[in-house]
């Protein structure tokens, strides 16, 4: 019985291993998002939107190319190495994306998350290259919804401690926490290399004479052997082809207990031209796939600045006064025979900015000078909230303390109800795979998953309501259809085509992740600087095209025997005799 990695007590070790080392990958991703208006305050208000919204756009346009590529560096140089690598691009590129929030610079924080978007979506190929050599069978579906949850934990994580750490210090250093965190992430890494190389040395050795004593003291218990069916093929022609981790993971889940395909049809080799055979049915995948992510992962990016204008720091209604609008409102420099408070019984408290004075001229810190102040004199005669640097002393301690104050806890409030979505696909994302499969039904699901992306949107954009429901409508939508949306891939298109075509429709997804930040910052600039409606009705005219094409998907599938809505793979033509289509082996 030849010895395997995936018989090797170590193996587990390996699977902690790999999943901290996606935290600060899934972690940094996200900082962006998590520290918005942080950001705006930082980098000022000209230009805010567009710029913010390249910050997500330059990470995803070379990874419209990276899909096709990113399997083929992992087969010639091995997964450990690559973990190395690509590892070493992401803590570089979150440095540089740290040190341009320093030097208030975009175009080096924009260099920064495209150097880091080069390495993310490519470790992520390289680790599920490494998981798929470690596990087999049940096990690899329990690995990948293991690494899955842990991802997902990441970007939860993210959103509850970098405004915390912003409010505590700077926002640029709770970017550069990220550094500190991806550091860990390539330790991980680090830690990987030895024993993987150690395990092939077991290997080699046991192919030959005592092989038989060295297995039995390294196997588990019950030393049960693994079909060779069940392992995964990586070949030097650059036939692996890259997927996400979600979309691996739920892939594995959905279709862990499926037969790879024949030898002879994985052997074949792919090429690009095999997608101008894909039919329909994979075409319509791949709409619904742009549209529907349209509304879920955009909509992340920006959901901090959706939730303060809606919810957590609404603008103060007009009956709200103070009593002098030419003199600070809180802090060290209002003298205290001479407060400047509101007026009574006018004005709202909690989720509601304080009042603003119209006009600061001629202020200075000289009155405190514990104050560390970024300027002499202050001289604002038409003051604007996006003048307000709640960085700066002046403002933060001196002049108007209760604004900044409540500033801050509005963002620490939306970040953490924004963690909603991310928090409901780690929880569950690794038993829907097993539903799905058990029941079918995935290209009904595929359709409701946007209906109630539908609703989500349309409550955001008209209802003054709570924001947890609808986020939790969102984290369903969004897990339920990761969860059938990936393992359908392979029902559309023939078994040898099955990378090509996961490398196309991410291809085809990250079109989608750098086009629309572009879009919602023309909206948002075009609706006088705020989200609500427009942005939203935008997200919701998304989730209906995402509708539109589940019905599409439906009636082609009802046409071509029912493959994705059948739970045991009935309709399957194009395998022949093959159990089932084969598990895709990477991510992106």
């Amino acid at each position: 019985m030849a010895l395997e990695r995936s018989k090797l007590k170590v193996r587990w070790l390996v699977l902690v291993l790999a999943c901290a080392m996606m935290i600060g990958n899934y972690y940094c991703y996200d900082n962006p998002a998590a520290l918005i208006n942080q950001l705006q305050t930082l980098m000022g208000n000209n230009n805010f939107a567009r710029d913010y919204n390249l910050l997500y756009t330059v990470y995803s346009i070379p990874n419209m190319a990276l899909p096709f590529f990113g399997g083929y560096f992992v087969d010639k140089l091995g997964a450990p190495s690559c973990l190395i690598i690509f590892g070493s691009l992401i803590l570089c590129g979150q440095t540089l994306f740290a040190f341009g929030s320093s030097i208030t610079s975009w175009p080096v924080m924009w260099a920064g998350r495209v150097l880091f978007g080069l390495g993310g979506e490519n470790l992520t190929v390289a680790q599920s290259a490494l998981l798929a050599q470690w596990f087999r069978g049940k096990e690899l579906a329990f690995a990948f919804g293991v690494n899955l949850s842990i991802s997902r934990l990441g970007s939860v994580i993210n959103n509850f401690i970098s405004p915390m750490l912003a409010s505590a210090s700077t926002t640029a250093s709770a970017l550069w926490f990220g550094v500190f965190v991806c550091c860990g992430s390539l330790l991980t890494a680090i830690f990987i290399f030895p024993i993987d190389k150690r395990a092939a040395s077991l290997i080699k050795n046991s192919a030959g004479k005592g092989g038989d004593d060295l297995e039995a003291s390294l196997l588990d218990n019950d030393g049960n052997e693994v079909l060779a069916a069940e392992r995964p093929r990586a070949h030097s022609d650059g036939n692996m082809r890259a997927v996400s981790t979600e979309r691996l993971s739920s892939a594995a889940l959905s279709m862990s207990g499926l037969k790879d395909a024949e030898d002879d049809m994985a052997e074949e080799e792919i090429n690009l031209s095999d997608a101008l055979k894909f039919d329909t049915m994979f075409w319509l995948l791949s709409l619904s796939c742009l549209v529907v992510y349209g509304c879920v992962l955009p909509f992340n990016n920006v959901a901090g600045g959706i939730l303060l204008e809606r919810n957590y720091f609404l603008d103060p209604p007009d009956t709200c006064t103070i009593a002098s609008y030419t003199n600070c409102t809180s802090g060290s420099l209002v003298p205290e025979d001479k407060p400047n408070p509101v007026s009574p019984n006018t004005c709202p408290g909690a989720n509601h900015a304080p009042v603003l004075p119209t006009s600061i001229v001629g202020y200075t810190c000289s009155s405190d000078p514990s104050l560390s102040c970024d300027s002499s004199v202050y001289n604002f005669p038409d003051l604007k909230p996006t003048d307000i640097d709640c960085n700066d002393d002046f403002w933060n301690l001196g002049c108007t303390k209760d604004y900044c104050d409540s500033q801050t806890d509005a963002s620490k409030t939306a970040s953490q109800i924004m963690s909603i979505p991310y928090f409901m696909s780690a929880a569950i994302s690794p038993f829907l795979g097993f539903a799905v499969d058990r029941i079918g039904f995935r290209a009904l699901i595929a359709s409701m998953a946007p209906v109630i992306l539908v609703g989500v949107h349309l409550t955001l954009a008209y209802s003054d309501g709570s924001p947890v429901p609808p986020l939790i409508g969102q984290g369903l939508a969004y897990s339920l259809f990761a969860a059938v949306l990936w393992p359908s891939v392979p029902f559309t298109v023939e078994p040898k085509s099955v990378g090509t075509a996961y490398g196309l429709i991410t291809a085809i997804q990250n079109s989608g992740l750098a086009a629309f930040p572009l879009i919602i910052s023309a909206l948002y600039d075009a609706s006088d600087n705020k989200y609500i409606p427009n942005v939203e009705l935008f997200f919701t005219g998304c989730a209906i095209a995402g509708v539109a094409v589940g019905i599409l998907l439906n009636i082609m599938d009802a046409r071509n025997g029912g493959k994705l809505n059948s739970k045991d793979g009935k309709g399957y033509e194009k395998l022949g005799d093959i159990d089932a289509p084969p598990t895709p082996m990477l991510m992106t």
